[in-house]
C-alpha cells in the first residue's frame, strides 16, 4: 500500500472515530489506543511500549497530532526523571557508605539534568525547532548512564536495581520521543 493509500486510510478511519468520540462522556478513557498513537507508535522502536505508555497518560488518547504526541512522550520522560532523582535522593539519605551516598547524590543530579533537557526539548517543540528537540531528548537519555556508568568505577558498590529499571524506561521514554520527533522533520 503507497503512502498517500495509507494516509487516506487513516483519515477516513479517523473521520468514522469522529462520533464515537463526542459521543463519549469526559470520564470515559477509550479501551484501546487511538489510530494516531498505533499509527505514530508503529514508527517508533518499542511499539507496543509507546502504545502502552501514551494510552496511560490522559493526555496520550486526546492528542491531535505526532507533534502533540511527542509532547506527550517527552513529559512522561521528565516525570521518569524527576521521579528517579527523588528515588536517587532518598536512597542517598540512607546511605551510610559515603561512596555510595556521593554516588547517589551525583545519580539525582544527572536525573534532574535530564529532566531539565526534556522540558527544553518541549519548549524547541513549541517552537518548531525540531533539531533542538532532537538534541535536548538525546541528551537527557544519556544522562543517567552517567551513573551506572560511576557505579562501574567502584566495584564494591552494587548499582541499585530501582535505578537501573527506571533508567530504562526513561531510555525507552527518550528513543520513543526522538522517533516522533523524526517525524516531525
Amino acid at each position: 500500500m503507497t503512502s498517500m493509500a495509507k494516509a487516506l486510510l487513516f483519515f477516513f478511519l479517523s473521520l468514522s472515530l469522529v462520533p464515537l468520540i463526542f459521543s463519549r462522556s469526559p470520564k470515559t478513557r477509550p479501551s484501546s489506543p487511538t489510530p494516531l498513537i498505533q499509527s505514530t507508535c508503529n514508527a517508533t522502536s518499542y511499539y507496543d511500549f509507546c502504545v502502552a505508555s501514551l494510552g496511560s497518560d490522559p493526555a496520550g488518547p486526546s492528542a491531535s497530532d505526532v507533534r502533540s504526541l511527542s509532547v506527550v512522550a517527552i513529559n512522561m520522560a521528565a516525570t521518569n526523571a524527576t521521579n528517579t532523582s527523588s528515588v536517587a535522593s532518598s536512597l542517598a539519605q540512607k546511605a551510610t557508605d559515603p561512596s555510595l551516598r556521593a554516588l547517589l547524590h551525583t545519580c539525582a543530579a544527572k536525573y534532574v539534568a535530564a529532566r531539565d533537557a526534556l522540558h527544553s526539548a518541549v519548549q524547541s517543540i513549541n517552537e518548531e525547532m525540531y533539531d533542538y528537540a532532537f538534541v535536548h531528548v538525546s541528551a537527557a537519555a544519556e544522562y543517567p548512564s552517567v551513573c551506572r556508568v560511576l557505579f562501574r568505577q567502584v566495584p564494591r558498590l552494587t548499582y541499585p536495581s530501582e535505578l537501573a529499571r527506571r533508567e530504562e524506561g526513561l531510555e525507552m521514554l527518550c528513543k520513543i520521543a526522538l522517533d516522533m520527533i523524526s517525524l516531525l522533520g
